[in-house]
């Protein structure tokens, strides 16, 4: 059998856990074992920011279609009176 009769989803699945364990010694070889928490909060506070972003992109999103919706029922008073 060769690769080139394999399926693509065979190729590219979730690693396992030996793989992860490799990875995981890897990381912990290039940055030593102090710099992994700092490089956790790092990851962790982009994420934060970018969440907040998310959420202020949406509320405002969801603001701007309820001034929208305010502004189309507002009732406009045309007749004049004489």
């Amino acid at each position: 059998m060769s690769i080139s009769n394999l399926s693509p989803q065979l190729l590219f699945g979730m690693p396992n856990a030996g793989e992860l364990v490799i990875t995981l010694l890897i990381v912990v070889v290039l940055f030593g074992g102090k710099k992994i928490p700092e490089l956790a909060k790092g990851l962790g506070q982009g994420i934060r920011q970018f969440n907040e972003a998310k959420d202020g992109i949406k509320s405002e999103i969801e603001n701007g279609m309820t001034d929208k919706k305010e502004t189309i029922q507002a009732p406009t008073n045309t007749t004049k009176n004489a």
